[in-house]
């Protein structure tokens, strides 16, 4: 017996490898591709910020527009998911209800009770995983029911689960010529919001559009220079280049607009034609498998995205400071780099990995001592990829909480972006207000003369702040609270050791005693 048949779109926004969707074609007569906007349950489940936003109506528009092309259309109906599929389960008849499976704890309760649903209601559900490139719970159960806690544990396991499973095929017009679509009455009473219909901000200055579209086209771009592609080395990329200098694909991925098995297929490809290429993790599939082992650590640790309760992770009395978080967050710090780090993540939606990494050292165990937990959150209001798993896994790490040891390696908030960019035009660019500062104060403006302050028409401490901090005395003293937290705590520490040093940030950090600034450009504080 063919279904009738609701197709639900939850993260995995395109019509590429998507294996539930192809099910749901071959085993219907008649499919309604659906996404249900239910703002109550998006926002109590994540931080979302007006580009990320954006990103999605672009996403969700582009997603209909491609169904259009193969004689379908997307339904966007707004309201509490659970009350809109009873009402449309039966208004039209509904037997079948296909979705994305997936690992966050919020979308597997969903999922529960749309099963649950089912069983009431007289309806099948079928899920299949395509949002990573491995079923997680087969790396679980290959593990022995628990998540390997090392990346080298983790590559061991693949290793006996061999290679992902291959992408299925594209999808046809054929394939839902053979289904009934939806009357086009339906699309333009359930059409794709404008920002202004959700009372969002219509500004958006992110370069990052949404949609499978241009994330394939943005593939393609990347894949043509197979020589950089073959040889890219993540630790090697440029934090504070004008342009991105990885693949910046990831808004793609997190959005499910781009197939990560597509992506890591079409490497292999590459790879096999390539006399020499780099290898995990800091090869382009390395990057594929370091998500992979966050998605698996997290689909089995309780409370993974905080740290009250959570197995893995150490238990740190963090500062609570309201007012020096929201400097952090406000790129009010006083210090050029990591104030243009901020202004390029609120501006734009995303910044490069090791930007990344400079931010949030020096709001944990850097320089301010904040929970990891308030970036976290930060960043998943701010960042279009932002990942459930990705994001607390990394920041975990950044604060060394978690997966990551070396904790005696702090970024200097001066001269760490002055190693790739001397000259500034990074600061310049985000940070307008310190564009006429010669390059040799750039990067530590008061250290300039009140006269050249002037001259450079910016004043620190009225049209600039000084730096919140003295990063000498403040990482000083962090490093030894972080000591002996890890002291106290060191069966917790052990869990997520590795045997081999960070590989992400080889040649990118220095020990501590190296990183502090010189005697006489000591910062001036405003304390």
């Amino acid at each position: 017996m063919l279904h009738r048949t609701i197709h639900l779109f939850r993260k995995e926004l395109r019509l590429h490898d998507n294996p539930v969707l192809l099910a749901a074609l071959q085993s219907s007569e008649a499919l309604y591709p659906v996404y249900i906007l239910d703002r109550a349950f998006l926002t109590s489940s994540m931080h979302i910020g007006a580009l990320r936003w954006h990103f999605l109506l672009q996403s969700l528009e582009d997603l209909h527009k491609n169904l259009g092309q193969l004689g379908s259309c997307l339904l966007v109906i707004q309201g509490e998911y659970e009350s809109i599929l009873r009402d449309h389960i039966q208004k039209w008849n509904i037997t079948q209800v296909t979705l994305d499976a997936e690992m966050e704890p919020f979308y597997k309760e969903m999922e529960a009770n749309i099963q649950r649903l089912g069983t009431e209601l007289g309806f099948e559900v079928l899920s299949l995983v395509s949002h990573s490139l491995y079923d997680t719970q087969r790396i679980l159960d290959l593990n022995g029911g628990s998540p390997p806690l090392t990346y080298k544990r983790f590559l061991h396991i693949l290793s006996l689960l061999g290679d992902p499973e291959v992408p299925v095929r594209n999808l046809t017009a054929e394939d839902f010529q053979r289904c009934r679509a939806p009357d086009p009455g339906l699309a333009e009473c359930y059409r794709v919001p404008l920002p202004v219909d959700l009372k969002i901000s219509p500004e958006n200055l992110s370069p990052w559009r949404g949609g499978e579209t241009e994330g394939l086209q943005r593939l393609e771009q990347h894949l043509t220079d197979e020589g950089w592609v073959a040889s890219f080395t993540k630790p090697k990329t440029i934090p504070n280049s004008l342009l991105p200098s990885t693949t910046g694909l990831s808004p793609y991925f997190s959005m499910g607009c781009l197939s990560v098995r597509t992506f890591f297929y079409r490497l292999s490809n590459i790879y096999a034609q390539a006399k020499h290429h780099s290898l995990p993790p800091v090869s382009l599939q390395g990057q594929l498998l370091w998500r992979e082992f966050f998605y698996t650590v997290a689909s089995a640790t309780p409370n993974f995205t905080q740290m009250v309760g959570n197995p893995i992770c150490l238990q740190i009395c963090w500062y609570r400071d309201a007012e020096r978080l929201h400097k952090w967050k406000m790129a009010q710090t006083g210090f050029p780099w990591i104030d243009a780090i901020m202004t390029q993540l609120r501006q734009e939606g995303w910044i490069h990995h090791l930007a990344r990494h400079a931010v949030a050292c020096f709001l944990t165990r850097g320089d301010l001592w904040i929970s990891w937990e308030e970036g976290m959150k930060v960043f998943e209001e701010l960042l279009l990829d932002a990942d459930y798993s990705i994001n607390a896994g990394n920041w975990m790490w950044l604060s060394a909480s978690a997966f990551f040891h070396q904790y005696t390696r702090i970024f200097c908030p001066v001269r760490f972006g002055k190693r790739t960019d001397p000259q500034g035009n990074y600061i310049r660019k985000y940070l307008p207000i310190l564009k006429n500062f010669p390059s040799k104060y750039i990067y530590e403006p008061w250290t300039a003369s009140e006269e050249e302050q002037k001259q450079a028409g910016c004043i620190i401490g009225q049209d600039y702040p000084f730096p919140m901090v003295n990063h000498k005395e403040a990482s000083d003293h962090n490093l030894q609270l972080m000591k002996q937290v890890r002291e106290e705590q060191h069966r917790t520490a052990q869990l997520t050791r590795d045997d081999a040093d960070d590989p992400m940030e080889v040649n990118v950090k220095r020990d501590h005693s190296e990183e502090n600034i010189s005697k006489g450009k000591v910062a001036r504080t405003t304390e």
